[in-house]
């Protein structure tokens, strides 16, 4: 389903990888290894050689905004442009209904964005790239900020999106969480993907 070639940007590359519909693969590597400038390359948010295909079409030939809404990264730290939850948010989402999936109280959607602590930010974070046109998650460190009651729930509604066909690029330090995941594990060594043991 997706597939790069030759991916390269500053220390890493270049990267070749192919990802099947509904498949995770988890990425772990040493802390400043590139696993961030990854997961931007094959979201194509800064400059690159190489290319990206998604169902065969080549991401060169697709408008950035098109390939980012399928192939869509999820920052360890993500931006805030507005003062309140509920504005991050489409108006047709149901926030009191989606909030509860992760752990949030459905009156987050009226709080200002400087009252939500770490962790929150990191679950509405997640649930903000959500969209039924999702091919593709690029998730970098989506719970290194939450409990085990919060990292289970995420972990659940991930789970659900694998199910229905959206594939996973995993950066993680947590190999619990790379076994419980994933089924195909890798290392950013050198600049270089390389199969690792589970």
């Amino acid at each position: 389903m997706l597939e790069t070639r030759g991916l390269r940007r500053l220390h890493v590359g270049p990267i070749d990888l192919l990802l099947q519909a509904g498949e995770c693969v988890s990425v772990a590597g040493r802390s400043g290894c590139g696993k961030s400038v990854l997961l931007r390359m094959i979201a194509d948010l800064d400059p690159q050689d190489g290319d990206a295909w998604l169902d065969g079409e080549p991401c060169s030939q697709m408008p950035a905004p098109a390939w980012r809404r399928r192939v869509t990264y999820v920052a360890a730290e993500s931006g805030w442009w507005d003062e309140t939850v509920a504005r991050h948010f489409a108006p047709d989402v149901d926030l009191a209904a989606l909030l509860p999936v992760v752990g949030i109280s459905p009156k987050a959607r009226d709080w200002p964005v400087v009252r939500l602590s770490t962790g929150e930010r990191q679950r509405l974070a997640l649930l903000r790239a959500l969209s039924p046109v999702n091919r593709v998650l690029l998730l970098d460190e989506p719970t290194s900020g939450l409990d085990a009651e919060s990292t289970a729930l995420v972990e659940s509604l991930l789970h659900s999106r694998l199910a229905a066909g959206t594939a996973i690029v995993l950066v993680t330090h947590d190999p619990a969480q790379a076994g419980r995941m994933a089924s195909r594990h890798l290392e950013l060594s050198d600049g270089r993907l390389r199969d690792r043991a589970a």
